[in-house]
């Protein structure tokens, strides 16, 4: 019996827009029951926290474009972080590229946000039932994707949070009070994220981050 047999999911809705999210979350309400949960987070930032508070998560439903994070980082962080967690991305960008790299880079579904809920409740269905959903104008897959793909599933969550921090450039100072680490530790982590990466500098990460943004949105 899954969660959605016994009307007991707990589920994080990620998604800066307020709005967005009660929608979602009125539409999932009935999946939830008596038993569930609906949690939502704005940020990177406090879908991390929710996701290491709750070792009991059932679903994530993230968006791409919250702040903190950049591109698809935040689904690569939590397949580091919760490989056994399925993911539905929900985006406003359903370029065929940007579908088919959310599957590359570990999503079970992408739901574009024009569709309608009984889109949403579909793919949640198949993804709970242990299958995928993707809409059928996915682009293939991609060989350096999946090299990069390769290459992030190494790093642990800490080395991954210590890459995001060097891609918006910040020094080791910098990156030790944000992620509450002492300096020698920032520098073990960076000399094992660039040999991981098969970068030499930190310029050369930074641009392998860039590799994680989406297809223009050609609805914008």
């Amino acid at each position: 019996m899954t969660a959605l047999d016994d009307g007991a999911l707990r589920i994080v809705v990620a998604d800066d827009h307020p709005l967005f999210r009660a929608a979602i979350v009125h539409a999932l309400q009935p999946f939830a029951g008596s038993g569930g949960s609906i949690v939502e987070a704005s940020s990177f930032a406090t879908l991390a926290a929710v996701v290491a508070a709750d070792p009991e998560l059932d679903l994530v439903l993230l968006d791409l474009n919250m702040p903190g994070a950049q591109g698809f980082s935040s689904l690569v962080y939590l397949r580091g972080e919760r490989p056994a967690l399925p993911v539905i991305v929900i985006s406003s960008n359903d370029h065929p590229r940007t579908i088919g790299r959310a599957q590359q880079f570990g999503a079970a579904a992408f739901v574009p946000k024009s569709a309608p809920p009984a889109v949403l409740l579909n793919a949640l269905r198949a993804v709970m039932n242990g299958d995928e959903w993707f809409p059928p104008q996915r682009a293939a897959r991609d060989a350096e994707d999946a090299k990069l793909a390769e290459q992030l599933a190494q790093l642990t969550p800490q080395q991954f949070r210590v890459l995001m921090a060097m891609a918006e450039g910040l020094l080791n100072k910098q990156i030790a009070h944000e992620l509450g680490l002492a300096e020698n530790t920032v520098k073990v982590h960076i000399t094992a994220v660039l040999r991981k990466l098969d970068c030499y500098s930190r310029t050369q990460a930074a641009v392998k981050v860039k590799g994680l943004l989406p297809e223009p949105d050609d609805s914008a």
